[in-house]
């Protein structure tokens, strides 16, 4: 399908996932965290029928999980231009009649999605406090997707706690040296932390992203922690990663 692009956009695309996706590096282009937040995300073929995209962006996760599941996914990104992005790249895949998009404020989300009607949250948030001091990008799309602007990660958690079943599911990926405020976060908001994956770049660096699943209303403690993915093999992606990224670790 042809859809119009602006002057600064291209078409990636997800080779593993056969999706393309609408770029631009003027305002937003996704990168390794989200495809590693949509691989990471575990869908129930039968009982997974409503999954959420908070902070949406440019649409990358959720047109990433449309691929695993055939639930219904709501993208949910308060910038219009980058709205407007998700909703061009969600036609180019013909993939209208799963995935809509909704322009707007998180905090609004219960306006659009009802309350305790969703079984999976997936959220790449701003990863970044909005401190006076803060050194922020000029371009205001890439302030925005980065530091907590205009949103913060208690809205983000109250937001997703609000909209998710009992049981259901909240998976997020976010920054290690954050991860106190994220547990805490959820904790305070009846989710319980159950599964926890570090991504490192080489296996002789520290972490530089963590991947949370965490349950609503779930039982305290027994919180699983995965092996580390590992990025690079040196200058080339590892294969596990290549397989993420083509579908093969060739």
């Amino acid at each position: 399908m042809q859809v119009h692009l602006n002057e600064d956009e291209r078409i990636d695309q997800l080779y593993s996932k056969g999706i393309q996706i609408i770029q631009s590096k003027t305002v937003f282009s996704f990168s390794l965290d989200a495809v590693f937040l949509a691989d990471f995300v575990r869908t129930t073929q039968h009982k997974t029928k409503q999954i959420v995209d908070m902070c949406a962006g440019n649409g990358a996760v959720g047109l990433f999980l449309s691929e695993k599941t055939g639930a219904h996914i709501t993208m949910v990104e308060i910038q219009t231009r980058l709205a407007d992005m998700a909703r061009r790249s969600i036609e180019l895949n013909d993939l209208t009649q799963q995935i809509s998009v909704v322009n707007d404020d998180l905090k609004n989300a219960s306006q659009y999605i009802s309350k305790d009607s969703v079984d999976i949250v997936a959220c790449n948030p701003p990863y970044f406090v909005n401190y006076q001091t803060s050194e922020k990008n000029p371009n205001q799309y890439l302030a925005i997707a980065r530091h907590e602007i205009a949103t913060n990660l208690n809205e983000i958690v109250s937001s997703s706690a609000g909209l998710l079943k009992m049981n259901a599911k909240l998976f997020m990926v976010y920054r290690p040296d954050r991860l106190t405020d994220l547990m805490t976060a959820l904790r305070n908001h009846r989710l319980e932390p159950k599964r926890l994956q570090f991504v490192r770049p080489r296996i002789t660096e520290d972490a530089n992203m963590v991947l949370v699943e965490a349950i609503k209303d779930g039982k305290p403690n027994g919180l699983n922690v995965n092996r580390d993915i590992i990025t690079y093999d040196g200058d080339d992606y590892t294969d596990e990663v290549k397989k993420m990224l083509y579908g093969t670790n060739r």
